[in-house]
C-alpha cells in the first residue's frame, strides 16, 4: 500500500514524533540527550525553524516546530543524520537508528497549538517519571520559566498568547483529556531503582548481578523480556554485569 502524503500545515507549525527503529532506545544517558538538544540548536540556525516545545523520551522525541526556509523533510534528515552518526560512533553500532518515516500532524489553530504544547510537556508525568512539570530536564517546560540567554524553545510567542508565565503554569495544571499524535509503542526512561525492580521480578533474583548465574536459556529469555519492559541495554549491562554484546544479541 503506498504511503499517504503528509498533511501540510497552513501555519507552518507541526507536531512531530521522531522515534527509534524497532523500539530502539535512542537516549541511553544524559550525554546523548544533551547532544540531541545541541543538534536541534545547531540546525535552528541553518534551517530557520522555531521550536515551541520539545520532550525527549527514551526511544522517541516530541517536537512542536514552525518551519522556516527549509521544509520539514529536509530538517529531519539533517537532525537524524547528525545524531545517528554520533550515536553509532559512540556505541560502536551500524545501521539505521531512527524509524524511516517520522510522524507529523499540522497544527493550524491557536487552541490546538496550546493543547499540543501541554500534551508534549505532560509526557514525563504520564510515564510517572516525575511528579511535576519542572522536574524533567529534557523538555521545554523549564525554558518557559527560565530567563536563559540561549534556550532551545522559542517561548515569546506562546507566552504572548497566554499573557504571563503564571498563566502558562496555570494552563498546564488544568485537568484535561488532550488527545494528540502519539506513538502506540512508547517506552520511557526508567530509574536504576525501577530497572532493578523489573530485573528482580523477571529473573527471580534478589540481586541483579545474580542474573549472571542463570542458565543461558533462562537468562536470554529474561534479557529479551526486560528490554521490552523498557530497561535499556546500558542499564542491563551496568546493573547485571553482563556484557553489552550479550544483551544486544537477545
Amino acid at each position: 500500500m503506498p504511503r499517504q502524503a503528509r498533511k501540510k500545515s497552513e501555519s507552518g507549525i507541526y507536531h512531530v514524533i521522531l522515534r527509534g527503529i524497532n523500539k530502539q532506545v535512542i537516549f541511553e544517558d544524559e550525554q546523548d540527550s544533551l547532544f540531541f538538544i545541541e543538534t536541534l540548536l545547531l540546525y535552528k540556525q541553518v534551517c530557520g525553524y522555531q521550536v515551541f516545545a520539545y520532550c525527549l523520551m527514551s526511544n522517541h522525541v516530541h517536537l512542536v516546530i514552525k518551519t522556516g526556509q527549509e521544509p520539514l523533510d529536509r530538517i529531519f534528515r539533517r537532525i537524524a543524520g547528525r545524531y545517528s552518526y554520533w550515536y553509532n560512533n559512540k556505541y560502536q553500532r551500524v545501521g539505521h537508528l531512527f524509524q524511516d518515516r517520522y510522524l507529523s500532524e499540522p497544527v493550524d489553530s491557536d487552541a490546538y497549538l496550546l493543547a499540543v504544547i501541554r500534551y508534549v510537556h505532560q509526557n514525563p508525568l504520564a510515564a510517572r517519571m516525575v511528579r511535576d512539570f519542572g522536574e524533567y530536564p529534557y523538555c521545554s517546560f523549564s525554558d518557559y520559566l527560565d530567563d536563559k540567554i540561549e534556550s532551545l524553545a522559542d517561548t515569546e510567542f506562546i507566552l504572548g498568547m497566554l499573557g504571563s508565565k503564571a498563566e502558562f503554569i496555570r494552563f498546564h495544571r488544568i485537568a484535561n483529556d488532550d488527545k494528540c499524535l502519539e506513538v502506540s509503542d512508547r517506552r520511557f526512561y526508567l530509574t536504576d531503582e525501577q530497572a532493578r525492580q523489573r530485573i528482580q521480578q523477571v529473573t527471580g533474583c534478589e540481586v541483579a548481578t545474580e542474573t549472571q548465574r542463570l542458565d543461558p536459556q533462562t537468562r536470554n529469555r529474561a534479557i529479551s523480556e526486560l528490554k521490552t519492559l523498557g530497561v535499556s541495554v546500558r542499564q542491563l549491562s551496568r546493573l547485571t554485569g553482563l556484557s553489552k554484546s550479550t544483551i544486544e544479541r537477545h
